[in-house]
């Protein structure tokens, strides 16, 4: 996203979350859990792992390197493997991702980077419904025309308007918290998924790196991708729900509706008397856009045997736009509600 459509349409917070600076530094900690999980049960020595982590601790990555094994092996581990390797001592650099394949690194990485996203979601989301609680108290009871297939119907309250944005916010607030304990898990299977290259201690190393990392318990889950697609879904349901109360805002800041108006709503460059309900548009566009692209992260489970190049790399292409439009979602969700004056 260009820098003039991300002022408006983007997150900055979310996009250095999600950065090449943020991934890399996950993997090296993986690493490092790995290292450290596997003198823990013996499988390397405590010296191992004390070289590795003194390697990470001071490693400087030839960026250059990464994009070239990037863009010939597909994935950057095996070019990250190698830097780090020239910078372990020896005779301990064979212990250096040990039984591990380039997909725990990837994926675990991904889990530690997804916790602090979830973090920056929850507490906007929290933020949010604070806002509306308020509004709600402001409103009291008082009267709004209802409105069913765009045209006038019945009267209601601004209190049950209010509580039609606010009623899905606080069930996806809880989605959040669930998905935390069932998503954000431990990757470790080795090459192909099964643990077998751990010599019977892939078990042990998984549940160590879990505490280690502060992430959860799990089986292999390589090319079993429902709970990343399940995360898609509930991402297109946050910003569905904010598409939802931005469709409504602009509909009644009509000049020709008038039950709100917006403080400090957009201008026109050649009607002075326009207050343009930007924030309210971009929350539909972004609700849009998030429901399309979770259509095609769910191609993304189809993998074919126990690994696919191609899904994953769908998987890579897809969900990082869908977290950052969910953050700008609830960003622009804050700033509208804040924006709502009723008339």
């Amino acid at each position: 996203m260009n820098p003039l459509l991300s002022a408006l349409a983007g997150d900055a917070e979310i996009d250095a979350l999600l950065s090449d600076d943020a991934q890399l530094t996950a993997m090296l900690a993986v690493e490092r859990a790995l290292a450290s999980a596997s003198a823990d049960v013996g499988w390397i020595t405590n010296d191992a792992a004390d070289s590795i982590g003194n390697a990470i601790a001071g490693f400087v990555p030839d960026r250059a390197d990464l994009a070239a094994g990037m863009a010939q092996d597909g994935v950057v581990v095996p070019a990250l493997v190698r830097q780090l390797r020239a910078a372990v001592a020896e005779p301990h650099r064979a212990a250096l991702h040990k039984g591990a394949t380039s997909q725990d690194v990837i994926d675990t990485a991904l889990m530690l980077q997804l916790a602090r996203v979830f973090d920056v979601y929850e507490t906007r989301l929290a933020a949010l419904l604070e806002r509306l609680d308020a509004l709600g108290v402001d409103a009291g009871p008082r009267p709004l025309l209802a409105h069913t297939r765009m045209q006038a119907a019945l009267p209601t309250t601004w209190a049950a308007k209010i509580e039609s944005w606010r009623a899905p916010l606080r069930r996806h607030l809880g989605a959040l918290a669930a998905m935390r304990r069932m998503l954000l898990v431990v990757q470790l299977g080795g090459p192909v998924g099964d643990r077998g290259s751990f010599a019977g201690h892939g078990d042990s190393i998984a549940s160590a790196m879990a505490r280690r990392l502060d992430l959860g318990l799990a089986e292999p889950w390589q090319a079993t991708r429902d709970p990343i697609v399940g995360l898609g879904n509930l991402l297109a349901l946050i910003s569905g729900a904010l598409g939802k109360l931005g469709a409504d805002v602009a509909l009644l800041a009509q000049s020709e509706v008038g039950a709100l108006r917006l403080e400090g709503a957009g201008g026109s460059s050649a009607m002075a008397h326009k207050a343009n309900p930007v924030n309210a548009e971009i929350l539909v566009a972004l609700a849009r856009s998030n429901a399309g692209l979770s259509g095609i992260l769910g191609q993304a489970m189809v993998h074919e045997y126990e690994r696919s190049g191609a899904a994953w790399t769908l998987e890579w292409l897809t969900l990082p736009p869908m977290l950052v439009t969910t953050g700008a979602s609830l960003r622009l969700g804050v700033r509208l509600v804040e924006q709502i004056h009723l008339v």
